[in-house]
């Protein structure tokens, strides 16, 4: 029994200092702003391989059955994910093309517009024609001149920006609604930036249109925080409810395409106000330092306030603004803490139970950067320290045992025996 117990103590003192040791390297993993393209491209490849799998066996379905845009994010993002590769390196922009427009295709369908009313307007709601509207114009991008998006596109965007020409007209407000009765400022943000990319792409010209809208919504900002609230009353546009880090990491990533000063400086108020306080984890809270409250079904559940998705949404606007500590820790964050496996040439996370999340990480990852850089500091090296704290309380006792127990005990016959005294 004490060789077995001697044995396997060694063998887990060996395991844990393995998975320790692995952690601990992921943690230090470069950020998309210290690799060059190829290394990103050769990153993104094998987790948009576990995509496309999962994708093939129905993936997108059973995210569906978690949240309301479950089964549209799933094939969106692996479009807007083949974009972002196909545009940093001309060796794969063939099949990103075909890949992006494969998702694309899935959007179009009956399945991609299920769930989203055909009586709104713009119809199937701003949250659909506007991250469809995106992905249209990141495909026509790749494809260059002729590209037979072209027609759609322009088509698309022009109903978009007659759909916010009537808001602003009518009631004054920038935010279109999502659903019916429903707004939250982050899918219009998305829609007139869909506006604003076509326009690049077909030669109209909206500028007077983002003026306008952008006047509008700073006048509807969140008084906290001065940044853009969650949701908005679907009439006035007033805000309902604080700014949250679900939908403000959606609103800076688009927001760069409208007006990239003003996302920069946002994103710096962002930064400050929705930084984690968890020690070690230098992940997004879901709420500003200060307010705390529990998750719902658009932040899904929260630990320690921390949102996960948000985070990592959020790494994807660190590289657009050029916000190098923030998206090398994210990056740690995500690889040490998502447990990813690769194999077969596949990469995924937390054994591939959330696709999803895969999804949302592998578009940020993939990401360009933007043409402002933020201003401040990101988050300091030192927010590995609790890290290293626990390696040191952990490691040390395990082998302690581990030595102890390892050391030959002497032969039956080499013992010595104590010299017993006669009595007389």
């Amino acid at each position: 029994m004490r060789r077995v117990l001697r044995v396997s103590i060694i063998l887990f003192a060996l395991l844990l200092t393995a998975l320790t040791g692995v952690q601990f390297v992921r943690s230090h993993s470069a950020g998309p702003l210290d690799r060059t393209d190829a290394e990103v491209v050769a990153d993104a490849l094998p987790r948009l391989a576990f995509l496309r799998e999962a994708l093939d066996s129905g993936s997108a379905d059973r995210m569906q059955q978690l949240f309301p845009e479950g089964y549209f994010f799933s094939y969106a993002l692996y479009g807007l994910t083949w974009v972002e590769v196909g545009a940093r390196d001309t060796a794969p922009r063939e099949r990103a093309l075909a890949e992006a427009r494969w998702a694309l295709a899935h959007l179009d369908s009956d399945a991609g517009r299920a769930g989203f009313s055909a009586s709104l307007d713009p119809p199937y709601g701003v949250f659909y024609q506007g991250w469809a509207t995106w992905l249209r114009g990141g495909v026509a991008a790749l494809a260059g001149p002729g590209a037979p998006e072209l027609p759609r596109l322009r088509a698309d965007a022009g109903a978009l920006a007659a759909a916010f020409e009537r808001k602003l007209s009518g009631s004054g407000s920038p935010f279109l609604t999502a659903y019916p009765g429903q707004a939250w400022p982050c899918d219009s943000v998305v829609g007139l930036a869909a506006v604003h990319r076509a326009d690049g792409l077909t030669g109209a010209d909206h500028g007077p249109l983002v003026r306008s809208w952008l006047a509008a919504a700073d006048s509807r900002r969140d008084p906290g925080t001065g940044l853009l609230p969650h949701t908005v009353d679907a009439g006035s546009g007033q805000p309902t409810d604080l700014a949250r880090a679900t939908s403000q990491v959606i609103i800076l990533r688009f927001l760069a395409e409208l007006d990239p000063a003003r996302g920069a400086a946002d994103w710096t108020v962002f930064r400050q106000r929705f930084a984690s306080t968890v020690p070690g984890i230098p992940g997004v809270r879901e709420y500003p330092v200060g307010t705390d409250r529990a998750g719902d079904v658009d932040s899904g559940p929260l630990v320690l306030g921390l949102s996960t998705s948000a985070s990592a949404v959020a790494l994807g606007d660190a590289v657009l603004y050029r916000d190098a500590p923030a998206a090398a820790a994210l990056t740690g964050l995500a690889e040490a803490a998502g447990l990813p496996v690769q194999w077969q040439g596949r990469r995924r996370y937390l054994g591939g139970a959330l696709p999803v999340g895969d999804a949302f990480l592998a578009w940020s990852l993939a990401t360009r950067p933007g043409v402002v850089t933020a201003e401040g500091d990101g988050p300091s090296w030192t927010w590995r320290l609790p890290w290293y704290a626990l390696v040191l309380a952990v490691l040390p006792p395990w082998w302690i045992v581990a030595a102890i127990l390892a050391r030959p005990r002497p032969k039956l016959s080499e013992r010595r025996v104590a010299p017993t005294t006669a009595s007389h």
